[in-house]
């Protein structure tokens, strides 16, 4: 496997970091990995890392780096503090140009298929990505906050997402009416909080980070191969 950073460029001109992670065989596809509200921190870039160990080409594209480059932070009281701030100077429609960019460079890095998955503030956007981006064949959204407000809208590809029951910051009524709207979307619920996939938060739930990382990786071999 090889690991690079390399610069891409949205549509409307905005150059940006990219962590990518290559498997040592020929790719399977690729996946798209969008950051939580943390950057693409050691996290993020190991989720990358292990999605190339399972044969895709990973891309984590630097979200924040429109607000500020190189940007990479804990998970500390004041480090969430930060990280609301800057996901909140960062809009939602300038993110996806970043994330169209990614596709792109996945596909053709890869030469497959591209799916994309995203945690906390990245499975948000990994929703809207399957609701407005060309390009993809499947996404997977973890605990999205905001995903129930966008409830209604029509995914272009089929979506895989997982859910918190203790989560504090998607009520499980507003997560279960997100269900009920989309009953095509394949919704599942674990015993566990907020950022129960991350293994550096205290939320982290290893046993459903794992049947969570298990059907993540059956629903991108469906699509992608």
């Amino acid at each position: 496997m090889s690991q690079r950073h390399l610069e891409l460029g949205a549509a409307d001109g905005h150059r940006f970091d990219a962590y990518v992670a290559t498997p040592p065989a020929e790719p399977r596809g690729a996946i798209v990995v969008l950051q939580e509200i943390f950057g693409v921190n050691a996290h993020v870039r190991s989720v990358a890392d292990g999605y190339a160990a399972d044969g895709f080409v990973a891309v984590a594209p630097a979200l924040f780096d429109r607000v500020e480059r190189g940007l990479e932070i804990g998970y500390e009281p004041a480090d969430v503090q930060r990280g609301i701030a800057l996901k909140t100077a960062s809009p939602n429609d300038k993110a996806l140009l970043d994330i169209a960019a990614a596709i792109a460079h996945a596909a053709q890095a890869s030469g497959g298929k591209v799916g994309i998955v995203g945690y906390c503030w990245g499975g948000l956007l990994a929703w809207l990505s399957a609701c407005s981006l060309d390009g993809l064949a499947c996404a997977v959204a973890y605990y999205g906050g905001g995903m129930p407000a966008h409830k209604s809208l029509q995914p272009r590809c089929p979506v895989l997402v997982h859910f918190g029951e203790r989560d504090q910051s998607i009520p499980l009524t507003a997560a279960e009416d997100f269900r009920a709207a989309q009953p095509k979307v394949e919704v599942h619920f674990y015993p566990a909080g907020h950022g129960f996939n991350c293994e550096q938060r205290a939320a982290y739930e290893p046993a459903s980070a794992r049947l969570a990382r298990e059907r993540s990786l059956a629903f991108f071999a469906r699509h992608l191969g």
